[in-house]
């Protein structure tokens, strides 16, 4: 019984001593709204994805899949994937620990009526000057992207 209590107990006083990391790795969102169709969207985004020389590398339907699970009325959900290798290269070279913004990511979701289009951006106030700046080269991609998607 006292060993089943050391456990959580450990994990706890662990999980206490973790400190969140320094604000240049917050990840900022970019977020549009749309009344276009949902479908629409999604098809969009592929297109925008490929215009902009990225590889989609995955796509996951979760809305969906839970609707398949019995959930009739489930909102869509959606999360795209997608990366350019000559690009993750680059930014891999700047800075390894980069890999955790990648790959690109952009969702879309239906709330109240509209389908949101979200991204994240890359931090632009890091202290890694090199990487600062291939962020502010890159986030405006990844916004026109989402703003293509949205466009009527």
């Amino acid at each position: 019984m006292l060993k089943n209590l050391i456990w959580p107990v450990w994990l706890f006083l662990l999980s206490s001593c973790a400190t969140p990391g320094p604000p240049s790795e917050l990840v900022p969102f970019y977020q549009v709204e749309t009344l276009k169709p949902y479908d629409e969207v999604l098809a969009e985004l592929e297109v925008a994805i490929a215009e902009h020389n990225f590889r989609i590398t995955g796509h996951s339907r979760v809305g969906k899949v839970i609707r398949e699970r019995g959930a009739v009325n489930f909102p869509e959900y959606d999360t795209i994937q997608f990366c350019n290798l000559t690009l993750a290269q680059t930014v891999l070279e700047i800075s390894p620990q980069a890999i955790g913004f990648m790959p690109c990511n952009v969702v879309a979701y239906q709330f109240a009526g509209k389908t949101i289009i979200k991204t994240h951006l890359l931090p632009e106030d890091s202290d890694n000057a090199k990487l600062n700046q291939f962020a502010r080269d890159m986030n405006p991609q990844l916004q026109q992207i989402v703003d293509f998607a949205a466009q009527p």
